[in-house]
């Protein structure tokens, strides 16, 4: 996904920016109002994300510029405002979904997710991970030589997950906090089994084992 980010505190806008990039999105970050603008009259987005109190107008006022010259490209508030009415300005000035700082980076995938699949934005049912290896994301498969092996749901969510990061080592660590919720039991040894089960499948030379850091996915 092409998406514009507006958010005028520099440590976030660098956070969300790398995160979003980390998950395959071209970002195109900005810092004001007048920047944003600029942006969104010369190109198209697939997505907008808005925080509203920036510099010259606020993001509330730039999206309703947006909508009463027939821009519908869909857009998330990120905000620090939580108020009832806050939500409501949001809404009535066209947003499509609202997000409260602070939040988990993983809380914004999930709404960023819902976002394509409610409006069939850049949804791949295929991934190919090298010349013999097709990771199904319908199915939760992988076709490997032709040949289509099951996965279970949680071989599937870390093999994407690594997928999704593959330009960085990922910590046992990192998968139990991205890919399992606060209520799962879960502990190093579990990891280390579903990647063993993903490197019988996959080869072992598709998962590298970096020693002391984690695990890199070799594509």
């Amino acid at each position: 996904m092409k998406i514009l980010l507006l958010e005028d505190d520099l440590i976030l806008n660098e956070i969300l920016e790398e995160h979003l990039s980390n998950q395959n999105h071209k970002i195109i970050t900005s810092f004001s109002y007048d920047e944003a603008i600029k942006h969104l009259y010369s190109q198209t987005f697939d997505l907008l994300l808005l925080d509203v109190n920036v510099p010259n107008k606020n993001g509330f006022e730039l999206l309703k510029e947006l909508r009463k010259n027939s821009i519908k490209t869909p857009a998330i508030f990120i905000t620090s405002l939580n108020m009832v009415e806050d939500m409501q300005k949001g809404f009535d000035s066209g947003c499509d979904d609202y997000i409260k700082k602070p939040f988990e980076l993983k809380e914004l995938d999930l709404r960023i997710n819902n976002i394509k699949r409610l409006f069939n934005i850049d949804i791949n049912k295929e991934i190919q991970l090298n010349k013999k290896i097709v990771l199904d994301i319908e199915k939760q498969q992988i076709i490997k030589d032709d040949i289509w092996q099951n996965l279970t749901k949680k071989e599937f969510e870390i093999l994407l997950y690594l997928y999704n990061n593959r330009a960085k080592t990922i910590s046992i660590d990192e998968i139990i906090n991205n890919v399992y919720s606060y209520e799962d039991s879960i502990n190093d040894s579990t990891i280390r089994t579903y990647i063993k089960n993903l490197r019988k499948l996959l080869g072992d030379e598709m998962i590298l084992n970096i020693r002391g850091a984690g695990y890199r996915l070799n594509i």
